[in-house]
């Protein structure tokens, strides 16, 4: 699913919850940096997670 995230994209971690909600700043390759609001700007390797992407449905 990590091949769709293109920045503004709004996207959770599932290994970490308590990161809360994030938005994707870039998509380069497998790596993936996103800007979560309780943990920061984190860059995470999109071979070992898969984001969810989150809808207004979500």
């Amino acid at each position: 699913m990590n091949e769709i995230l293109e920045p503004g994209m709004i996207v959770r971690h599932p290994g970490a919850p308590e990161w809360g909600l994030g938005q994707v700043q870039s998509r380069i390759g497998d790596r993936i940096t996103v800007n979560f609001a309780n943990a920061g700007k984190q860059v995470l390797d999109g071979r070992h997670v898969d984001l969810q992407l989150v809808t207004e449905h979500s």
